[in-house]
């Protein structure tokens, strides 16, 4: 415990670059969760009820950034928030902007292949005994999604947690500095043990995250009558 609290130089506690590497990756882990996941639900229910050319074009969009590179697109990201009249700068924003871009598509697919396995006939029920259109989706479609939605929220925060190519372009200084780039930088001089203890705590707390989600879905699955085993929740995966 020694590298985790107790010493008083050396410590993931007491150094403050490390200290604060973690806190900004958690930072941008939840901000980027937070509004990742909604759009992507809302992504994938607007695709599912669209007809027409217009949502292929949406749908081609939103699963393009499984074909392009990371790197490429951290550079186009880059490009845009240096040469163009955004309303932010490099740093925490831009960072935020960028992780979301890259992990919609996450929340997209996952929400609209279990909005396949729902027939429309819950809907056309719920409509019939009276309820209007954003309350049918609200009552009976969100919670159907709820598997979908945990799973998509796990996957962008762990995802989020070990991102390094687009947080290390968006990145404007020291106090947007993330573990992986603090890893990267000290581990080509010479690796110290609080730079180990800190990749142990985001190791735990990326292991932490997957069993919540799974004790989430355990409890949901029983309400709803339907397997708890841990084989259903990884098949969401």
């Amino acid at each position: 415990m020694r590298w985790y609290t107790w010493d008083p130089d050396g410590s993931v506690i007491n150094d403050e670059s490390i200290r604060n590497a973690l806190t900004h990756t958690v930072l941008l882990a939840v901000i980027a969760t937070a509004i990742t996941v909604p759009l992507g639900v809302l992504f994938a229910l607007a695709l599912d009820r669209w007809r027409g050319r217009l949502p292929a074009g949406a749908n081609f969009l939103a699963l393009i950034t499984f074909v392009i590179p990371e790197i490429a697109l951290a550079i186009g990201l880059l490009f845009m928030v240096t040469y163009l009249a955004t309303p932010f700068g490099l740093g925490t924003t831009a960072q935020i902007v960028g992780l979301v871009t890259f992990q919609l598509a996450y929340p997209i697919v996952i929400c609209r292949a279990r909005l396949l396995t729902i027939s429309a006939h819950y809907e056309e029920a719920a409509r019939d005994l009276g309820a209007t259109a954003l309350g049918a989706v609200r009552r009976v479609i969100l919670p159907m999604l709820f598997p979908a939605i945990l799973v998509s929220a796990i996957l962008v925060f762990a995802d989020v947690l070990d991102n390094f190519v687009i947080v290390r372009y968006l990145s404007s200084d020291a106090s947007t500095e993330t573990t992986s780039m603090r890893i990267y930088q000290v581990a080509r001089a010479a690796p110290t043990p609080a730079l180990n203890a800190m990749a142990t705590i985001i190791l735990v707390v990326s292991t932490l995250v997957i069993v919540v989600g799974w004790l989430l879905y355990r409890r949901w699955s029983k309400r709803q009558g339907e397997s708890t085993d841990i084989r259903s929740f990884a098949g969401n995966l």
